[in-house]
């Protein structure tokens, strides 16, 4: 465990520098363009360093370093919520895909299972195994597929409808299992979130919702690559829906516990960067613990990791200087650091944002034992805005977007 200067300047070797202040920026520069321009230009994909048709806030927003509810209260300021539909829309989405996970935490499970499976059979040489290796060495013979996993491995980020055109390729086109490439952009993306990203290559191959899936067809990728892309040989004619086994039974969604009334320390993760607003009492301190390794079995690439390290190290820092607390970085096993800690400043009680499912959450579920020998309870703390959603993300996301008009009105942004 380090103490934290909070006068380290975080880097990064791409477009996106770890840190509230510049996601902050990046939003304000773009708000006034996510109205109609937004709506017509969405879906084309002009290339690498040519995104500005799109936000590319997803980086920050995926570690709740720039919140949902600043990314929607900027946008209105600038249009009606009818002129930012689509945009407006595409913040719930993510909101919904992450409350449909918290209510179905098995298919999670269920993925992490079949993918150790597959790369065990990769290992081993299965038949696939062979264009799997090309696959991400970007020798599929596919053009677009090849330049998209460049991109992906030099930036760390992918247009959304590069996203869905490359699953729909690795699917129907390579035959590979959907869990080896939801892998691999949880390995490289910056964004790498456990419920958009396994959700999304689901829905890409029929099963989140059952029966539809995505065609990457030549024609859709010549005219929203702006050409770039004019002929695209090869590519899967039809797209037949993957099947599982039933799903596991869902879960109820979770409570969230309320600030403790006495001394506390202040925990915080890679899924929420913005302590300084979850709390209006001062910790007596501030660790943060990250569980990046953790999105997938193999090795996630040094842009992630470097990103949301540096990420970290910003939002510790300013929940520190916030509350005008000590802040450090803890390191290791989470049981252990955790115990070291709450010992150092004389805690009993460690809050800490809600953790959805995913790789924080089993660091922390892994942690429990060591805690309650400890004498040390943990409090997660709901956001409004997941306690509003969540509730209708049971099924598919049209039961949230006729209530976004609403959820707006409550959250006070119309």
């Amino acid at each position: 465990m380090s103490q934290l200067s909070l006068f380290e300047e975080p880097t990064a070797r791409t477009g996106w520098e770890p840190s509230r202040r510049a996601g902050l920026a990046a939003m304000d520069a773009y708000v006034a363009r996510s109205g109609a321009q937004y709506a017509r230009q969405r879906n084309f994909d002009f290339g690498p360093g040519r995104h500005g048709n799109v936000s590319t806030l997803s980086p920050w927003i995926r570690h709740r370093a720039v919140l949902e509810t600043e990314v929607l209260a900027a946008t209105l300021k600038h249009h009606r919520p009818e002129t930012a539909e689509k945009f407006v829309q595409e913040v719930f989405w993510r909101l919904y895909f992450k409350g449909w996970l918290e209510q179905n935490p098995g298919v999670w499970e269920r993925y992490q299972t079949c993918l150790r499976k597959h790369l065990a059979d990769v290992a081993r040489g299965c038949p696939e195994a062979d264009a799997y290796y090309r696959a991400l060495n970007g020798q599929s013979g596919i053009a677009c597929f090849d330049d998209w996993i460049a991109e992906l491995r030099d930036t760390g980020y992918l247009h959304n409808h590069a996203r869905m055109w490359f699953a729909s390729i690795w699917i129907f086109t390579l035959r590979l299992p959907w869990e080896l490439g939801a892998d691999l952009f949880m390995r490289q993306l910056l964004d790498g979130d456990p419920a958009s990203n396994t959700l999304s290559w689901r829905w890409v191959a029929g099963l989140h919702t059952k029966g539809k899936t995505y065609l990457a067809r030549q024609s859709n990728i010549a005219k929203f690559t702006d050409g770039r892309y004019a002929v695209t040989p090869g590519l899967a004619a039809t797209a037949p829906a993957l099947e599982e086994p039933h799903l596991p039974p869902s879960v109820p969604l979770p409570v969230g516990g309320a600030l403790p009334e006495g001394r506390f320390g202040l925990l915080v993760s890679e899924d929420d960067g913005h302590g300084e607003s979850l709390c209006d009492r001062a910790p007596a301190s501030v660790l943060g613990l990250s569980a990046v390794q953790g999105r997938s079995p193999g090795a996630v690439s040094d842009l992630v990791t470097e990103f949301s390290d540096a990420l970290m190290r910003d939002s510790v820092a300013r929940a520190g200087a916030h509350f005008g607390v000590p802040a450090e970085i803890g390191t290791g096993d989470w049981g252990e650091a955790l115990v070291r800690w709450a010992r150092a400043h004389d805690l009993t009680c460690i809050v800490h944002a809600h953790l959805p499912v995913g790789p924080a959450r089993a660091a922390l579920e892994a942690a429990r034992p060591a805690l309650q020998a400890a004498d040390i309870r943990a409090v997660s703390l709901l956001r409004p805005i997941d306690r509003l959603v969540w509730p209708h993300a049971g099924k598919g996301f049209f039961a949230v977007k006729r209530q976004i008009p609403a959820l707006l009105d409550a959250l006070k942004l119309t």
